[in-house]
């Protein structure tokens, strides 16, 4: 016998295609988008708008599953790192980094990570599956119905565990349900998408899906990156700075790259110097982050004398070139932390 679909995988296209086959009106799939989107809807019974007799045949062929709350944690800078539990058991994370009159949900699109970087923890523990359309745009329904902080979330950072052009067409569905006037709504230029460089699917997201690209960069040449960061092996810096200087974006946005910084590793002044060579003449700005460390790890934070060097020689060459704070480091929620690991203590309870 087969499942019956969880209907928030599906598309207003698909949905359209599954009610006709009850000799549903084509609007309705509408209706059922707003109910699951915008009115929170956890049944096909709460669909009121809907007869009786619709509902009671969609629970027939059609179930509603979301991603459950299972413990959120507070760091003592205000971030809030939230466990989510999947159907199958399976844990992963998401964190809201607090802003300053609005909060950016950091979201992820795998439960694990198939990359292998060395500096992550998520990487360690290998990939365990890909995350369905629902689990990864369910992780922002849920943060906005049962956190305070889910109103004021303006921003979303696919950039929690995993790879997200990895899992390319779940998380191209997932963005698409987020962006979607049927859908969460966002608008496409507060929605990221960062990726350690998959060059072809970089290229396929610029053709499908106008939302903002950030690239995991860490090291200025080939050497350091293939040691780093194993894909650079097989897409090396020449072939994805080509897929970053093609992508379109659109009036003033610029790319971003990300740049950890790890101690006595990709620290150096001259480090510093060959990135802004590397990087000249591209529209793009650069996120320089700490290392944060995490138990095992083999990396070091670098000095602060160090951190602002690199940032100087940078802004010195005109790159926009930023110190991001990490955020959360204490409930290992910051950048690279990340495991989907229950903790010991409390946090709140699972939603009703």
């Amino acid at each position: 016998m087969t499942a019956k679909p969880n209907i928030r995988d599906l598309s207003l296209e698909e949905i359209e295609t599954l009610i006709a086959s009850l000799g549903k009106e084509k609007y309705r799939a509408r209706q059922i988008m707003k109910w699951l989107y915008s009115g929170g809807a956890t049944s096909f019974s709460e669909m009121t708008t809907l007869s009786r007799e619709f509902r009671t045949r969609m629970e027939g062929i059609a179930r509603i599953i979301e991603p459950a709350i299972d413990l959120a944690q507070t760091a003592r800078d205000g971030t809030k790192k939230v466990l989510f539990r999947l159907e199958d058991g399976l844990l992963i994370e998401s964190v809201l980094i607090p802003g300053r009159n609005h909060w950016t949900a950091c979201i992820s699109t795998q439960a694990g990570c198939a990359m292998g970087c060395r500096f992550c923890l998520t990487g360690r523990q290998g990939l365990k599956r890909n995350l369905l359309p629902s689990e990864i745009a369910g992780q922002m329904t849920m943060l906005r119905r049962h956190t305070p902080e889910g109103p004021r979330i303006k921003n979303i950072v696919l950039m929690g565990m995993g790879e997200p052009l990895a899992n390319y067409d779940h998380t191209l569905k997932a963005i698409r349900m987020l962006t979607s006037d049927h859908g969460l709504g966002f608008s496409n230029r507060k929605v990221t998408v960062s990726t350690c460089g998959i060059v072809p699917r970089i290229a396929q997201l610029g053709k499908e899906a106008c939302v903002n690209l950030a690239i995991s960069l860490n090291a200025p040449d080939d050497r350091r990156r293939n040691q780093l960061m194993p894909v650079n092996r097989k897409y090396p810096l020449a072939d994805l700075l080509r897929a970053c200087n093609d992508y379109p974006m659109p009036g003033r946005r610029m790319l971003t790259f990300e740049y950890i910084l790890m101690a006595g590793v990709n620290d150096s002044p001259t480090d510093a110097e060959q990135l802004a060579r590397l990087l000249r003449g591209l529209r793009c700005k650069l996120n320089l982050i700490a290392f944060n460390a995490f138990p095992g790890s083999d990396y070091r934070t670098p000095t602060p004398e160090a951190i602002s060097a690199f940032q100087q020689i940078l802004l010195d060459r005109h790159y926009t070139a930023i110190l991001r704070a990490s955020h959360g480091r204490d409930i290992l929620a910051a950048c690279g932390q990340l495991s989907g690991e229950a903790p010991s203590g409390r946090g709140f309870p699972p939603q009703e």
